[in-house]
């Protein structure tokens, strides 16, 4: 982690110079609305997540990769995401 990263936010995990965490849904519908809000949310802070979804679950994993890996702009991402 960069001196710049700042706090991991509970729940997410650092692996390979980067935050990763799992969310779990009722069904493939709200998965797929958390992802439209995060993609929002990604947008915004031209910032975008390594992701995938499969039915009811959503994978998500944050690195700067300009950077070389973890920064602010990650935990920041991270929790905006966990404010959803």
């Amino acid at each position: 982690m960069t001196e710049m990263a700042g706090t991991i936010p509970d729940g997410w995990a650092e692996r390979d110079g980067g935050i990763e965490r799992d969310f779990e849904f009722d069904d493939f519908s709200a998965a797929w609305g958390f992802m439209s809000r995060v993609a929002l949310l990604a947008e915004g802070a031209d910032h975008h997540p390594d992701w995938s979804n499969t039915y009811n679950r959503v994978h998500i994993r944050l690195t700067s990769h300009d950077a070389g890996g973890l920064t602010r702009r990650d935990t920041d991402l991270a929790r905006a995401i966990d404010a959803l």
